[in-house]
């Protein structure tokens, strides 16, 4: 994220999540608020993900989304098993340098797999 209180927003919620996990108080009203700064940044992508993680999060009470593979020599992929906290966390820690390429590919990733789940 650009805007350094968005930068600033996204700690505070890695830190609660970190302590607190998925259920983490106010979880979903922090997201949305992020989400206030991705519109301002106008980045649809992120704008989009931190939606539908909240959307999730309300209808799921938990943050299982598959959006994360590893492949094997052959070129096969195998969804890694990772509890949802760190799922959730590992995210987030995209979102802050959502610009960089690989990240931002990742984050595509999470964003159809969050679609598929509620969709």
């Amino acid at each position: 994220m650009k805007i350094g209180a968005a930068n600033i927003k996204l700690d505070e919620i890695i830190k609660k999540v970190e302590k607190s996990g998925v259920d983490a108080k106010g979880l979903i009203e922090d997201l949305k608020a992020l989400r206030e700064f991705a519109l301002k940044e106008q980045d649809p992508l992120v704008t989009k993900v931190l939606r539908l993680t909240y959307e999730f999060l309300q209808e799921n009470k938990a943050f299982d989304v598959q959006a994360q593979y590893e492949e094997d020599e052959e070129g096969n992929e195998y969804p890694l098993e990772i509890d949802d906290k760190e799922n959730l966390l590992y995210l987030l820690n995209l979102l802050k340098n959502a610009d960089h390429k690989i990240n931002r590919e990742e984050i595509k990733d999470y964003r159809t797999a969050l679609k598929d789940e509620l969709y």
